[in-house]
């Protein structure tokens, strides 16, 4: 499902307009972003929690070669659905 869809979706439930809900569903996107860009957790209740988790350095080989690469510290974005999604998906 892409972000049009979900649009489209969102649109044919209401009866709002696609341009209205478009702009309502990208600043839902860009405040989501921009609190995990300043390392705060979003937890949206009965869907989940998007947190910012930092990875540690390690040591990798590189297939091809088999030499050792080291491999820096990086921040990755995780999500944990929350209970309802869970019992949804089973």
């Amino acid at each position: 499902m892409t972000k049009k869809d979900i649009v489209l979706k969102i649109s044919d439930d209401t009866g709002i307009k696609q341009i209205d809900v478009k702009k309502v569903v990208q600043k839902t996107f860009d405040a989501i972003v921009d609190s995990l860009v300043q390392f705060n957790k979003v937890e949206l209740r009965n869907f989940g929690v998007f947190k910012i988790k930092e990875r540690r350095a390690r040591t990798g080989r590189n297939p091809r070669t088999g030499d050792v690469v080291p491999v820096p510290p990086r921040k990755v974005v995780v999500f944990k659905p929350g209970l309802e999604m869970k019992k949804k998906i089973k």
